[in-house]
């Protein structure tokens, strides 16, 4: 199975942008001896908790948040921010916010702010959707508190491309196997990076995740909470630890669920992540052939092969998929792989490949635009884009295109399969010219515990990424789930649930390498 350009590499959009768009569907279809922490510092006065990092952001640590209903129990407001915090006088950036209460409002702990990953989902569509994403007792003492990070959502969304293009960009040919197809591959990755120059302009320098990490403590001083209680999953957990190491004196109780290395290059992690979904495709095919009379085959290295099959098939020839659409070799490549982030949706992915193999590719192709946050009429948010923007200002890095031909060796020893999906996603941020800060080594030295999950068989935060997570932060508490699916939390695992609640809840931190 090949793949190219759609997206500048899938090792971005995997990270979890695909975490709302799940909770969507779901809607449709510790030990005792642990330590304890105080949730908040007692007696702390407001000066305390608005007390910024440097005199010229006072006002902006000082700001009160107007929350107004917005659905049954919903809240949102909005948050200003400094477009560059080098400059805070200058242009501001307006975050919206969103607030799920508390169930239970005598006994209210406090905010919890979530992130659901990416770079680029919208965080207030994680927080509206708490109650599919959280547990009881998280949603009865905790408001949980959603926002879109800069760039994203409704937060001055960076733009790069019409719904047309980016449709176009997603359904290409995801392996050039010709000068002409690695020409075009090329031409959509510089059409892409100009257009977020030409249609967001200076925005694209400041939509880092340092300058989000910078934005959450703006929202913890306006929340009222001399520490930030968060949870992150997936690229969220970058985001967190970005926090932790920016201000490891405000870290308050922290759940880092599917860590990511933070420390590995961008070649490392995609070739980590490649044989991470080789991993879950393999267990799904498993799972398949063990039910008997799997459509795929009556093998794991049968099923491959007709996967590849169908895809090549695509490729050469895109398949009509309903509506005036088709499937393209890109949109089969996400199809399959959006439902390895979870066990429940293995289904999904049965349906919809019993079509394409009867030449129906409206499945597949639900599944894709489900990824890529494609409604029925349009995206329903900029995440295809902003994944773009923020990856290559965290690591510009990239390879040429007539360089990546040399890695296949490596990635194909790491994903048989997916191998060439991601030795071609290395193209990325050649056309990205921005204004890349310096990069922060992130060990969190001083902060309060920090709870980081993994799970055995995650395809997109494969488990040594957690556990890399872990040791590099000085305070990690590292939790492993033996399973499969994206993330560990609120998965069907009792044992995770009841550590992570009595964490946020209780203050009762895990036992280090807690094994479930």
């Amino acid at each position: 199975m090949k793949k190219a350009v759609a997206l500048i590499a899938v090792a971005a959009l995997v990270l979890g942008t695909i975490m709302g768009a799940l909770l969507f569907f779901q809607q449709l279809l510790s030990s005792d001896d642990s330590p304890e922490r105080p949730l908040q510092e007692q007696g702390s006065s407001a000066a305390d908790v608005i007390e910024p990092p440097s005199p010229e952001l006072a006002s902006y640590y000082s700001q009160q948040i107007s929350w107004e209903e917005c659905g049954t129990g919903f809240e949102c407001g909005w948050l200003k921010v400094p477009q560059d915090y080098a400059a805070p006088e200058g242009k501001q950036l307006d975050l919206l916010l969103l607030k799920t209460l508390a169930k239970k409002p005598d006994q209210r702990i406090g905010s919890l702010v979530v992130n659901p990953g990416g770079p680029g989902a919208p965080g207030t569509t994680y927080a509206a959707q708490a109650a599919f994403a959280f547990g009881d007792p998280v949603l009865s003492h905790f408001d949980i508190v959603g926002f879109d990070p800069r760039g994203t959502g409704r937060s001055n969304p960076v733009d790069c491309l019409s719904d047309d293009d980016v449709d176009a960009y997603l359904k290409a040919d995801p392996a050039p196997t010709t000068d002409a197809e690695v020409a075009e591959v090329v031409a959509w990755n510089k059409k892409f990076a100009q257009g977020c120059r030409e249609k967001s302009g200076d925005l694209v320098n400041h939509v880092s995740t340092v300058e989000a990490a910078k934005d959450m403590d703006v929202l913890r001083a306006a929340l009222g909470q001399e520490r930030l209680d968060y949870f992150g999953a997936s690229y969220g957990t970058q985001l967190g630890a970005t926090y932790a190491e920016l201000f490891p004196e405000r870290v308050g109780h922290f759940v880092l669920d599917g860590g990511v290395d933070v420390s590995a290059s961008e070649r490392d992690k995609s070739l980590v992540q490649a044989g991470g979904f080789e991993t879950a495709l393999r267990a799904y095919i498993q799972d398949c052939v063990d039910q008997g009379e799997c459509q795929l085959g009556d093998s794991v290295e049968t099923g491959l092969e007709t996967l590849t099959d169908l895809v090549d098939r695509v490729d050469a020839q895109p398949m009509k998929a309903g509506g005036g659409r088709e499937l393209g070799a890109g949109n089969a490549f996400y199809g399959i792989v959006m439902p390895l982030y979870n066990r429940d949706y293995w289904p999904m992915l049965d349906a919809a490949l019993e079509k394409a193999l009867a030449n129906d590719g409206s499945g597949l192709l639900q599944l894709a635009d489900l990824y890529s946050s494609r409604g029925p009429n349009g995206y329903t948010d900029n995440s295809v884009e902003a994944i773009a923007a923020i990856r290559c200002l965290d690591d510009p890095s990239f390879v040429p295109a007539e360089q990546v031909p040399d890695d296949f060796a490596d990635f194909e020893e790491a994903s048989p399969t997916f191998g060439r999906v991601f030795a071609w996603g290395q193209l990325g941020c050649q056309f990205f010219d921005q204004d890349v800060p310096e990069p922060i080594e992130i060990d969190g030295a001083g902060a309060a515990p920090i709870v980081v999950t993994g799970t055995t068989r995650d395809p997109a935060t494969p488990m040594v990424w957690a556990e890399a997570l872990a040791e590099q932060l000085e305070s990690g508490v590292l939790i492993r789930r033996d399973g499969d699916g994206h993330t560990a939390y609120n998965a069907g695992n009792a044992c995770v649930d009841e550590a992570i609640e009595s964490y946020l809840v209780d203050g009762k931190v895990p036992e280090d390498g807690l094994s479930c």
